[in-house]
């Protein structure tokens, strides 16, 4: 069996010609395409309410732009908002898990000691 034969084979990608599988041998893509993308979450502060904004989104400028925009309406009197904080998470379920764990605490003083520590 050939490399590429064994890579296809043992990713159970090979199609078997022939017989009458239980489970379908055809290659299928079940992955989403923004699984190689970073996923974010933030940290935003308006001067003008003097509050802050938990969030978590896959593309930091975007959201951002969308916040600014009025786009939300939870922040759309807040604009414009500057971004203070952010962490990076392979997943945007493990970023969002991350926004609940920080609204959770509904602490302001844990907010602004996250964005201290960050330098």
């Amino acid at each position: 069996m050939k490399v590429a034969e064994k890579v296809l084979f043992l990713h159970g990608m090979q199609e078997v010609i022939g017989s009458t599988p239980i489970f379908s041998t055809k290659a299928t893509y079940t992955g989403c395409l923004f699984c190689l993308m970073a996923c974010y979450t933030y940290i935003l502060y308006s001067e003008k309410t003097d509050r802050y904004y938990v969030g978590s989104c896959q593309d930091m400028e975007i959201r951002l732009a969308q916040h600014n925009a009025g786009r939300n309406t939870s922040t759309k009197a807040g604009a414009p908002w500057v971004l203070r904080y952010s962490e990076t998470y392979p997943t945007s379920q493990l970023a969002r898990a991350r926004e609940t764990e920080i609204k959770r605490k509904k602490s302001r003083r844990y907010i602004e000691y996250l964005i201290s520590s960050a330098g």
